[in-house]
């Protein structure tokens, strides 16, 4: 049964809370679901830019706060 969701009418924080969900959802059920090849590649490239010094990260907590703050 398709679900359908009025997009247009969400805030970009809503549209987040809203991945958030779905992406708790997918957590609690993964089963056996496999990440295709390109997953890999771009993690190993991630990978070798952190170790180069060319990227940097930021603690999960810190991302979300940026991102809460892009939707207002």
């Amino acid at each position: 049964m398709p679900i359908e969701i009025p997009l247009e009418t969400l805030s970009v924080s809503e549209k987040i809370r809203l991945l958030e969900s779905v992406w708790n959802s997918l957590c609690d059920k993964s089963g056996d679901v496999r990440s295709p090849e390109w997953h890999r590649e771009v993690l190993e490239t991630r990978k070798r830019r952190l170790k180069d010094g060319r990227a940097t990260v930021s603690p999960w907590s810190e991302a979300k706060t940026r991102l809460l703050e892009v939707g207002r």
